[in-house]
């Protein structure tokens, strides 16, 4: 009698399916993203009820007590954006350091493992949101404008444009010096200190000792800005407001971009 031995054939392997239909998010929905967190926490909604208050309340201060004949739309655009320029920046830092401060980091690069298009997004966003700002001041210029010609005043609309562009160009160097302090420090309290601080620091220094009035010019944002606030800038002033954002934009911008990438999420 014999017997046939039999072997159990080995299970079949199934190579793992690819998820096709999974792609990634793109930049454009990121930055929708971005955009949403802005206000999405208490922090950043009442930041910017604070900033539109501000620039509106700037406007009625003019109507109530400047001169008629300085009730005019210039006039009233250049201060509006006074609050806004030095408050959005601190809502770039809360984008960027809240990841860190409330552990959502965990959460944001584990669903976009490449944190340089999650960056990317956040500045983008920003710039967006400095963009708003502009209109936001042209907005309750306008009004005042109306409010000034119905009540006397001088209700005057002429006005260079170029001013109009040098005021984008400031807010969205502003806000982006902002992220940079955001990106290099990743902690909000240390981020706004700096960012507020140590620019008016070095203005402060700057006037004091002698042998730094020199370089003061180049590298305080307080002056370099100022001529954008006019209609016409030189290419020396230009020159001295590229120099100054080297250091205070540029330097923090790349140095926190280096960190954030190496930080390790925990």
């Amino acid at each position: 009698m014999t017997t046939t031995a039999t072997t159990a054939s080995p299970p079949a392997t199934t190579a793992p399916q690819r998820h096709s239909g999974v792609r990634r998010p793109s930049l454009l929905r990121l930055t929708g993203v971005e955009l949403r967190k802005l206000v999405d926490t208490r922090a950043g909604l009442w930041l910017l009820i604070t900033i539109g208050l501000l620039a509106a309340a700037l406007v009625v201060v003019q109507l109530i007590w400047s001169d008629d004949a300085a009730q005019t739309f210039p006039n009233f655009f250049l201060p509006s954006m006074l609050p806004i320029g030095l408050l959005l920046p601190v809502l770039g830092i809360l984008s960027i350091t809240g990841e860190w401060s409330q552990r959502t980091a965990l959460t944001t690069f584990a669903l976009v493992p490449r944190r340089g298009r999650v960056i990317v997004a956040k500045l983008t966003a920003m710039v967006l949101a400095a963009l708003a700002s502009v209109l936001v001041s042209l907005g309750v210029a306008a009004a005042g404008t109306l409010v000034a010609a119905a009540t006397g005043g001088a209700g005057t609309w002429r006005m260079e444009w170029a001013l109009v562009l040098h005021a984008v160009v400031l807010q969205v160097a502003n806000v982006l010096m902002g992220a940079g302090f955001g990106l290099l420090l990743l902690n909000t309290p240390l981020a706004i200190v700096g960012y507020l601080l140590l620019p008016t620091v070095w203005s402060i220094l700057g006037e004091m000792i002698r042998p730094l009035r020199g370089p003061a010019g180049w590298l305080d944002t307080g002056r370099t800005m100022e001529p954008l606030l006019t209609p016409d800038v030189t290419a020396g002033q230009w020159g001295r407001f590229a120099v100054s954002l080297l250091v205070w934009l540029a330097v923090p911008l790349v140095a926190g971009l280096v960190r954030t990438l190496r930080r390790e999420v925990s």
